[in-house]
């Protein structure tokens, strides 16, 4: 496919993709203004709010500066004064990284990956400024810069994680960029490489199962308290209109409570306000935001919470476990591979430190970004503490993973004496014995 074509065809995807996200925030506002509202407020207030919300879905901060009388019914300090919203509401960003990995994959596949993503990079960081320069007023207002580059952050994200994999399993001969990727790859000594690969998929296998795992129980806790969750939306009377953009706005905020559950889950918690946190072992809470699905926040279980920290310890233990179960050779000075040779005793200490800080980083980036200021005063402090999130991860998946890889070494180490080994014997056809004469 000529390099023209995947250009035009990444952008017009990417321009899609952020308009379906602007889309999404847009249509329940727009309800709101047609229905609660009658059209008699200024429609452009809707306009700039869609914009404001799909920014900070992407992680731009936004300067709030409220009039009077809403500061004074918030009661909170500072509501008066000029203050930070930083907490992203991951679901848009969850929906710009797949559509960059799609695009990342067809520009791979097509032979111009570098291309593709320049294109959709391009278009994101055109529409993100755009937004924050046309969107801003004297109530919110977006940082330009932020705008301009972190929407074009989130969409790379995904085209790089799509063109990787497109180039792993399907390589394209005219890819330029898939050509250096997989030659630097292959100047890498082969036990290295086995390492590296090891360590990704079992760290990443292991962040990525707790936060399933996370789903799950979320999912469950909503289905418990259902009940205080409905309580909490009729208390807010936002009626039919109001009620679709308050639940666009929770299924938005989706992601971020999964990650804030999966900190849970590790023991440091959350917070949802200063001086406040979430954990298994004490729930210490004041005044919450009004937001219905905090009704679903688990309560304190010291005992049943220690048992959650099993969760990412047998995640790499059994990811450990079948990735290195059949690796018998092929480190730097060992020579070719050969059925039945010993894996070296440091190489699963090796790759359970590498699988160990790959889910520290990926849970302690997902946790720093999941939080962040949601309101003035003692709201400026929601969500995990991302380097203590970051640190029990890496603590967990690192035993599990190097007690994987020992078990799985148990298992594959050459036999020694005792056994008989059946090889086919190339110049009579038939099978001849390791040891003894071959008589019966």
């Amino acid at each position: 496919m000529r390099r023209t074509t995947i250009a035009l065809l990444a952008a017009l995807e990417a321009a899609v993709a952020a308009l379906i996200g602007l889309g999404i925030a847009l249509v329940p506002l727009m309800l709101l203004w047609a229905v609660q509202y009658g059209l008699t407020v200024d429609v452009t207030v809707f306009l700039r709010a869609a914009a404001d919300v799909w920014l900070l879905g992407h992680g731009v901060d936004l300067t709030v500066q409220l009039d009077p009388i809403t500061a004074g019914g918030l009661g909170l300090p500072g509501a008066d004064q000029p203050f930070a919203i930083t907490i992203a509401l991951l679901g848009f960003a969850l929906l710009s990284v797949a559509a960059g990995r799609r695009i990342g994959r067809r520009s791979a596949a097509g032979g111009h990956s570098i291309t593709g993503a320049v294109a959709a990079v391009v278009v994101y960081a055109a529409v993100g400024a755009t937004l924050a320069i046309v969107a801003g007023a004297d109530v919110a207002r977006a940082s330009i810069w932020q705008a301009t580059l972190l929407p074009a952050v989130t969409v790379t994200i995904g085209v790089a994680i799509g063109a990787v994999a497109e180039t792993l399993r399907e390589p394209s001969p005219t890819d330029a960029a898939g050509g250096f990727f997989r030659e630097r790859l292959g100047d890498l000594p082969r036990g290295v490489l086995d390492a590296i690969t090891a360590a990704v998929r079992i760290g990443a296998g292991a962040a990525f199962a707790l936060l399933a795992v996370a789903a799950g129980l979320l999912a469950v806790l909503i289905a418990l308290d259902y009940t205080t969750i409905a309580g909490l939306s009729q208390s807010l009377g936002a009626g039919v209109d109001g009620g679709i953009a308050l639940l666009v706005g929770e299924l938005a905020f989706l992601p971020n409570l999964v990650v804030w559950l999966a900190a849970w889950m590790l023991g440091p918690g959350f917070a949802l306000g200063t001086g406040t946190v979430v954990a298994p072992g004490g729930t210490l809470l004041g005044p919450v935001p009004g937001i219905p699905l905090l009704g679903a926040i688990p309560a304190a279980a010291p005992l049943v919470g220690v048992l959650w920290l099993l969760v990412p310890v047998l995640a790499a233990f059994i990811g450990a476990w079948l990735v290195q179960g059949d690796v018998r050779d092929g480190w730097p000075g060992a020579g070719p591979a050969s059925p039945g040779a010993a894996v070296p005793w440091w190489r699963p200490i090796a790759v359970g430190a590498g699988a160990a800080a790959v889910a520290g980083v990926v849970l302690g980036l997902l946790a720093w970004w999941s939080g962040g200021a949601a309101g003035p005063g003692r709201l400026a402090d929601v969500g995990p503490d991302a380097w203590v999130v970051a640190g029990v991860a890496a603590a967990t998946v690192g035993v599990g993973s190097i007690a994987g890889g020992l078990t799985a070494r148990m298992q594959t180490r050459a036999p020694t004496t005792g056994r008989t080994s059946a090889t086919p014997d190339r110049s009579s056809g038939l099978p001849s014995t390791g040891s003894g004469n071959g008589n019966r």
